[in-house]
C-alpha cells in the first residue's frame, strides 16, 4: 500500500484561512492515542494535523521515530485518505527537531519565544534553513504564553504578540505559520471564558493577511471563543493546539488511572485501553466538528 504523502502547513493552512475553517492540531501524546485521532478525521472526513512536543516526546518515552512509525501504522489501518501532517510541536533544541525532520515530519515547530527578539529571529532563520530545503514547513511563536502544563512550556508570565513585531519577525526569518500569544493558555483555565484579545489578533491579520496564524493552548477553551478567533474578516487562526483535553478525555474513561508513559498505556487491558481510547475519539470528533469547524473539508485541500 502506498501512504498518503504527510503534508505541510503551508499546503494545509491556506485553504482552511481561506475557507473559514481552521485544522485541528492534536497533541496525541500517547501511540496509542494516534489511531482514534485520525480515525475521527476519516470518519467526518477532515483535514487533520498530529503532533507530539520536545517535552512529551521525553515524558512519555518516545523518539520523533518512534512516534512517526505510530502515525505511518495508523494511516494504513485505517486507510487514510484525508489530509494529514504530522507536526512536531514545541520544541528548541536544533537536534531534536533536525531528528524530527530525518524521521519524516512534514513540519516542526522551533519556539524559541522566551528568547530575545533578536534571538528568536536568529534560531527560527536557522530551522527554516535546514528544514525548508527538504520539503518540511516551519511554524515559529512570537510571545509567549502562560502554561499551568509544564510539558509544553515553562513560565506562567504571558507576554501578547506585538502586531509590528509579527510582521518584521516573519518577513525576516520566513517561517510557515506563526504561533501568537493573545490571551490564550496551555493547560487548565482557571476561568470559564478566558479573555482574548480578538483586537490584536485583528491587527496580527491586517499586517500579515497571508501567513498561517495559530492558536495554541486550545483545550478548554468555550466553543464561541474559538469560532470568533476562525472567523475574523481575512481569516483568523487557521490551526488549533489540542493537547490537555485529549489526555483528560482518555484519563477520565479510565477511572483511578493517572498521566503514564506511553509503554504503560500500551500494557493494559484490552477493555480498559479501549474506554479510553474510545474517549479520544469522541474528544477528537468533537473538536473537528463543533469548534474548528473542519468536518467535510478533506476534500478542499489542493495540494
Amino acid at each position: 500500500m502506498k501512504l498518503p504523502r504527510s503534508l505541510t502547513l503551508a499546503e494545509l493552512l491556506p485553504e482552511a484561512q481561506q475557507g473559514g475553517y481552521a485544522v485541528a492540531a492534536f497533541s496525541a501524546r500517547y501511540r496509542a492515542c494516534v489511531e482514534p485521532v485520525l480515525r475521527a478525521a476519516q470518519d467526518l472526513r477532515s483535514p487533520v494535523i498530529v503532533e507530539i512536543s520536545q517535552r512529551e516526546l521525553g515524558w512519555f518515552g518516545l523518539s520523533p521515530r518512534d512516534f512517526r512509525d505510530a502515525v505511518e501504522k495508523a494511516m494504513i489501518d485505517l486507510a487514510l485518505d484525508v489530509p494529514l501532517c504530522l507536526h512536531l510541536d514545541h520544541s528548541w533544541e536544533f537536534d531534536v527537531i533536525e531528528a524530527a525532520v530525518t524521521a519524516g515530519f512534514s513540519s516542526v515547530m522551533i519556539d524559541a519565544s522566551a528568547q530575545p527578539f533578536e534571538d528568536n529571529i536568529a534560531a527560527t532563520k536557522r530551522v527554516v534553513a535546514m528544514a525548508h530545503p527538504r520539503g518540511v514547513s516551519v511554524e515559529a511563536e512570537l510571545g509567549k504564553l502562560t502554561t499551568t502544563d509544564k510539558l509544553e512550556t515553562e513560565g506562567d508570565e504571558a507576554l501578547y504578540t506585538v502586531p509590528e513585531e509579527a510582521l518584521d519577525f516573519v518577513n525576516r526569518t520566513g517561517c510557515d505559520a506563526l504561533a501568537v500569544s493573545i490571551g490564550t493558555a496551555h493547560g487548565v483555565y482557571t476561568v470559564k471564558d478566558p479573555k482574548i484579545d480578538f483586537d490584536r489578533l485583528a491587527a496580527i491579520r491586517a499586517l500579515l493577511p497571508t501567513t498561517p496564524l495559530v492558536l495554541h493552548g486550545g483545550s478548554g477553551l468555550p466553543v464561541h471563543t474559538v469560532r470568533r478567533a476562525i472567523a475574523l474578516p481575512g481569516g483568523g487562526v487557521s490551526k488549533m493546539n489540542v493537547a490537555t483535553d485529549l489526555e483528560q478525555a482518555l484519563l477520565k474513561a479510565m477511572p483511578g488511572r493517572s498521566r503514564m508513559t506511553s509503554a504503560e498505556l500500551d500494557a493494559l487491558p484490552n477493555e480498559e485501553r479501549a474506554l479510553g481510547l474510545d474517549a479520544v475519539y469522541l474528544e477528537a470528533s468533537d473538536k473537528i466538528t463543533n469548534y474548528v469547524l473542519s468536518a467535510g473539508k478533506a476534500d478542499a485541500v489542493r495540494a
